[in-house]
């Protein structure tokens, strides 16, 4: 049971943004319509401010908008503001001012809209100020006017962090399905290379399987790539993030066919050619392009919609996972370097993102999610990188005809060490690195693996089984062959 609870915290911990302890909502009610509410989040500091943690404790006020006075004179205020709570722009003058000014003249609760980034305010607090400060966002002042008009009564509480999201559970199944199934996809692929045996006269097998290697070069090459883009990312960021979600449309249409065309192979239907360019292509792949380069400019037009673009990009980054894991190919295991790339979610004010993470709409709607992003994020790096061991691994089944050992072995270790990195997460309440929990939890138990089986010197070479004479070769393919076919 106690280990039922810690696995159901560590979930809920997933690349959850934190709750500030500092977080807070503010409850509006319409005085006509007292069933006509809404909920904004806000921002205040729990050493100036004491706030109850229940609804049903709010001591409400009438919200009288002094927008946009800024509050830093006496001045400003025209108006009977006693007992009232009253909103004011940001700017020209503290916190601490603009609260002394609002207490001086009678009023109960005083809020601030700001059109920037809102952080928890701060100063030293004098003794006498006894009113509640809170920061919000200026765009949730203009929808609580809009929405409930000016005769509202406000109040300020901090409703119970919720215990577990749902949401955070798909984010577990994405990741390990597509760690998992890459990984299968990338040894079938080998047993197929093996079954087809070698034919250095022809390029029959290069057109049917196009892999690419990770060699020293190709690492050093990727590595400084990723290194310049993140540099230029932070200082240019408004216009290179079209650039990364071009080049994204383009690698999901190539990923998706990949991933389609491969079923779309077992189907013996609909297989009839036309000749086009000195070739003969097959209609069905002809629309299956146009299916996939479609869907991917769906997404590109309305990327922002939150309601439903997310599953598109998340069918479209599952491709993506699948077929970088099943195409890039490590040599061996003594190269297989760990190349840890930043998912930059860009301004917190900035609508476009980098679409490099997997979203999912928290499925909770308790108001303390108000305060924290609308959805919950895992980043592609933290699956392709591990996901390539896997791959290697499900590899070396094929050629030593292991059992899928190695396979179920790394596949197990990546799930756990994601369990690992939700536990930091929930211990240490702060981001953490998952490649440096995924990393070690997946290189260990693989390399204890190949050192119980006495196996470790092949499974670290890794390419050196692949060159064998025509006999040797002949024989592994047919004892690997006869273990998946009796599987």
């Amino acid at each position: 049971m106690g280990a039922a609870r810690l696995l159901g915290a560590a979930l809920w911990a997933l690349l959850l943004p934190l709750i500030s302890a500092q977080g807070g909502v503010l409850h509006a009610v319409q005085i006509d319509s007292p069933y006509l509410t809404k909920a904004y989040c806000i921002y205040y500091n729990s050493n100036w401010t004491t706030l109850p943690k229940s609804l049903s404790n709010i001591d409400y006020a009438r919200l009288e908008f002094l927008t946009p006075k800024l509050l830093c004179s006496p001045s400003d205020v025209t108006q009977d503001i006693k007992n009232k709570a009253i909103v004011v722009k940001r700017g020209n003058c503290t916190f601490l001012e603009k609260a002394e000014i609002a207490q001086r003249l009678g009023a109960k609760v005083l809020l601030v809209a700001s059109e920037t980034s809102i952080r928890t305010p701060g100063g030293n607090k004098t003794q006498n100020l006894t009113i509640p400060i809170a920061l919000v966002r200026d765009a949730d002042i203009k929808d609580l006017e809009q929405t409930l008009g000016r005769n509202v009564n406000v109040g300020l509480y901090v409703p119970p962090q919720p215990l577990f999201d749902y949401s955070l559970v798909i984010i577990f199944l994405i990741a390990m399905f597509c760690v998992s199934l890459g990984g299968y996809w990338s040894g079938r692929a080998e047993l197929e290379k093996l079954k087809r045996g070698p034919n250095p006269g022809s390029n029959e097998s290069l057109s049917d399987e196009e892999t690419l290697t990770l060699t020293p070069l190709t690492v050093v090459i990727f590595v400084s790539c990723c290194c310049i883009m993140l540099v230029l990312m932070y200082f240019f960021y408004k216009w290179l993030v079209y650039v990364v979600i071009a080049i994204f449309c383009v690698a999901s249409v190539s990923s998706m066919y990949a991933c389609l065309s491969a079923l779309l192979k077992n189907i013996p239907y609909g297989q009839c050619r036309f000749p086009c360019w000195n070739r003969a292509l097959e209609v069905r792949l002809v629309f299956l392009f146009l299916f996939c380069l479609a869907l991917s400019i769906t997404w590109a037009v309305f990327r922002n919609e939150d309601s439903w673009a997310w599953i598109l990009q998340n069918i479209l980054g599952i491709s993506f996972c699948l077929n970088f894991i099943k195409t890039l190919k490590m040599p061996n295991f003594k190269s297989g370097e760990s190349i840890m790339v930043e998912v930059a979610l860009g301004p917190l004010e900035s609508s476009e993102k980098l679409p490099v993470v997997f979203k999912v709409p928290r499925l909770d709607l308790s108001p303390a999610v108000l305060c924290m992003r609308p959805f919950s994020l895992l980043g592609f790096g933290d699956i392709v990188i591990p996901g390539l061991l896997v791959a290697y691994c499900n590899r070396f089944d094929v050629q030593t005809s292991s059992s899928s050992v190695y396979y179920i072995c790394c596949t197990i270790a990546y799930g756990v060490g994601m369990v690992v990195t939700f536990v930091c997460l929930v211990f240490m309440n702060k981001a953490q690195p998952a490649l440096l929990y995924l990393v070690p939890c997946t290189l260990i138990p693989c390399a204890l693996l190949a050192l119980y089986r006495k196996e470790m010197r092949k499974f670290w070479n890794g390419n050196s089984y692949q060159v064998m004479t025509s006999a040797s070769n002949e024989e592994n393919v047919t004892q690997a062959t006869q273990h998946h076919e009796g599987q």
